[in-house]
C-alpha cells in the first residue's frame, strides 16, 4: 500500500501514531484533573486559616464565618470551573463557534453563581460584607496562585 494517492503524498497518522495521541491526550486529561483537586484542597485549606485567623482576630464566629462562606464561594467557583473545564475536554472540537459559544456560557454561568451565592450569604444569612468579599477574594487569589505555583513546579 502507497503513501500516495495520484501524484500527492497522502497526509495522516498511521494507527501507532494515532494510539500514541490518544495516550498523550488521557495523561494530559488525568494531569489536569489531579491539578484542579490540588487546587481545590488549596482554597479550602487557605479558606479555613483565613477563617481561623479572622476569629482570631475579631473574636465572633459571625466574623469567622463571613470569611468561611466568601471562601466557600470562591472553592464552589473553582469547582464549577474545574468541572466545565472537564466537560469540555470530553467534547470534540468540530466546530469552534460551538466552542466559543460554550466558554462565554460557562463565563456566565459561573459568574451568575458567584453573584447568586454572596447575594445568599449577605441578605439570607447577614453576614458582614466587608468580610464576605475578603474571603472571596482570598479564595480568588489562591486559586490563581495555587494554579500558577503548582504549573510552574510541578513533579
Amino acid at each position: 500500500m502507497s503513501n500516495y494517492v495520484g501524484d500527492e503524498p497522502q497526509q495522516g497518522l498511521t494507527p501507532p501514531e494515532n494510539a500514541a495521541i490518544i495516550a498523550a491526550l488521557f495523561d494530559v486529561e488525568a494531569k489536569e484533573k489531579k491539578l484542579a483537586r490540588q487546587v481545590l484542597g488549596m482554597q479550602m485549606a487557605a479558606t479555613l486559616v483565613a477563617a481561623a485567623i479572622a476569629y482570631g482576630i475579631k473574636g465572633t464566629p459571625q466574623f469567622a464565618l463571613a470569611v468561611l462562606s466568601g471562601g466557600g464561594v470562591s472553592v464552589v467557583n473553582g469547582a464549577l470551573l474545574a468541572w466545565r473545564m472537564s466537560r469540555a475536554a470530553l467534547s470534540s472540537v468540530q466546530n469552534a463557534h460551538h466552542q466559543l459559544r460554550l466558554m462565554y456560557f460557562y463565563a456566565a454561568e459561573r459568574f451568575l453563581a458567584v453573584v447568586v451565592l454572596l447575594g445568599l450569604c449577605m441578605v439570607a444569612l447577614k453576614l458582614s460584607p466587608l468580610a464576605l468579599l475578603g474571603g472571596f477574594v482570598m479564595g480568588q487569589a489562591v486559586l490563581l496562585a495555587a494554579r500558577l505555583f503548582l504549573i510552574r513546579f510541578k513533579d
